[in-house]
């Protein structure tokens, strides 16, 4: 039986498919199409009281679910309007006088088709949507994570122990035959292709594995939130709604949506390990001047370093393998006097660096380390001048005047020259660093170099434990002002690997608010491979925790 109302774009009809003999529950059909005339018209009012209120209304899509009738109206003030499409048919199923599932076959006006799918319930006589899933035609790219992508882009040059992986490389290494665009738009307009791959990623493919594109980063790689002013925010694979975390946000995501097993990318200040936290992924920032740089794009030379986000710490103890026997200061078999084995290391805690994070966070990271303990791991407490709030407040005060004068000497010139090339938030970064005078910057590297000793002094050769981010990810519509708190929160915590050219491991374990937070491990100087192999056996102390 096949019934028929008006077509919800006013240009025909749409075809309403029924069971035989069986009659759509009176009112469900006009209800769903001032559902659609509601989208097409981008009345948020009306769109939210089609959806049940209460905590359990559920919206899900490639993106992830939404829980709550507010999750869902947040989700489309943030989104706005739905683009322009057609209904091609709807499919009803009742299921009682109150209850019923319905199907329509959308056909978007830029191309393609989609399907959405509604549990629709009725109560006080009016017909609500309780239960939604969306599927938009697929995208070929999504320019929000990759800038170009190929199957592959460039293939392995040799067969190894990463046979089968696949790269995907953030857009401040070389890939070669492609410029390199630093997630500026203008900037990529005035760059030639490169004419070789950094020799990070040549190592990568010489062991088997290929790039599966180059994604995109923070311009610059001048933050650690994920947003990009020119190609969008990159969505959150593990917290619909919320931001990746950046710089290196392209590969993060990628990696967490099965885009690509490896994310290849570089950590200043946090940008593999704040994305990995709010993601739940495996991020290593190695050792300062342990891999090469050749190729990647500078942003803070005394700080920059390359790493990897995987799903998995076993790939990450592979690619780390692959890196670091390369290198005969730091092979396996070998390692020099310091890159410790960890064979028993102490972990050691610094509460004034929990204290930066949120109370959640903090009540979960308490938990882990709970769980370590049980585990019979020993945990040190420190309490030393070197890592107590005052301190802290110092190096990371310290840190980001060299950053940024760092940064301003880097970019500084191509940037006054491209007026409005960058988005407001990484402007107003790079018009603060402009700043930064000689004298101040030389009083900030004296500041620093007494901290890294007396951090060194105080860390000793032992493990550094703690959250590997401030907060959970913020949602995509969190205000400039909340952004900024948590990335000066973070990047207080973040800040001791980078000051002191350490390494960093962040690990899945923590939960908070429903959403992962990762647990930092902060190595001696290169313990990299082995802090990663640790870092498994302490990852699954977390687990059973």
């Amino acid at each position: 039986m096949t019934e028929r109302m008006p077509r919800l774009r006013g240009d025909g009809d749409v075809p309403v498919f029924l069971p035989d003999r069986v009659a759509a529950p009176a009112g469900l059909v006009e209800a769903a199409r001032g559902y659609e005339a509601a989208l097409q018209a981008s009345d948020l009012e009306a769109l939210e009281g089609y959806f049940a209120p209460g905590p359990d209304t559920l919206r899900g899509d490639e993106g992830g679910l939404l829980v709550g009738r507010e999750a869902i109206t947040r989700f489309r003030g943030r989104r706005g309007g739905a683009p322009a499409r057609r209904i091609e048919g709807m499919h009803v199923r009742p299921i009682d006088d109150d209850h019923a599932w319905l199907a329509a076959v959308t056909a978007p006006l830029g191309g393609g088709r989609g399907l959405v799918s509604q549990l629709w319930e009725r109560r006080d006589g009016v017909w609500r949507i309780t239960a939604a899933h969306v599927s938009a035609p697929p995208p070929a790219l999504d320019p929000r994570i990759w800038r170009v992508v190929g199957e592959p882009l460039l293939g392995p040059t040799a067969s190894g122990p990463l046979d089968g992986h696949t790269i995907a490389v953030k857009d401040v290494i070389a890939v070669e035959g492609f410029a390199l665009g630093a997630g500026v738009p203008a900037y990529l307009a005035g760059v030639a292709p490169a004419p070789r791959s950094a020799p990070v990623l040549d190592e990568l493919r010489a062991a088997g594995a290929s790039v599966r594109g180059i994604a995109q980063t923070d311009q610059f790689a001048y933050s650690i939130a994920g947003r990009n002013a020119a190609y969008g925010t990159p969505p959150n694979a593990a917290v619909p709604g919320a931001i990746s975390g950046g710089s290196s946000s392209g590969p993060a995501t990628a990696v967490a949506m099965g885009h690509a097993t490896i994310g290849l990318a570089t950590d200043t200040a946090g940008s593999i390990r704040v994305p990995a936290s709010y993601q739940g992924l495996w991020g290593l920032r190695t050792t300062h001047g342990a891999v090469s740089l050749d190729g990647v794009l500078p942003l803070a030379p005394s700080f920059d370093t390359v790493g990897w986000l995987t799903r998995d710490g076993e790939t990450l103890a592979a690619v780390a393998r692959v890196a670091f026997e390369r290198m005969p200061q730091y092979r396996l078999d070998a390692p020099a006097p310091d890159a410790p084995a960890l064979d028993a290391p102490a972990l050691v805690l610094a509460p004034a660096l929990a204290d930066s994070a949120t109370p959640e966070v903090g009540r979960a990271f308490a938990a882990a380390v709970d769980a370590l303990r049980s585990a019979g791991v020993g945990i040190r407490v420190l309490d030393g001048p070197a890592l107590r709030e005052d301190a802290l407040d110092e190096l990371h005060e310290a840190f980001r005047t060299v950053q940024a004068a760092e940064a301003w000497a880097q970019h500084g010139a191509w940037i006054t020259a491209h007026p409005g090339a960058l988005g407001d938030d990484i402007a107003a970064r790079f018009a603060w660093a402009a700043s930064v005078t000689p004298d101040v910057e030389a009083a900030a590297r004296d500041r620093l170099a007494v901290a890294r000793t007396a951090l060194d002094t105080a860390i000793g050769e032992g493990v550094l434990v703690l959250p590997s981010a401030a907060s959970v990810a913020p949602s995509v519509d969190a205000a400039g002002a909340e952004i900024e708190a948590i990335r000066a929160a973070t990047l207080r915590m973040t800040t001791v690997a980078g000051a002191t050219g350490r390494p960093a491991l962040s690990a899945p374990g923590l939960t908070a608010a429903g959403a992962p937070v990762g647990v930092c491990f902060v190595g001696p100087r290169g313990s990299d491979v082995a802090l990663v192999e640790r870092a498994l056996e302490w990852a699954q102390a977390l687990k059973h925790g």
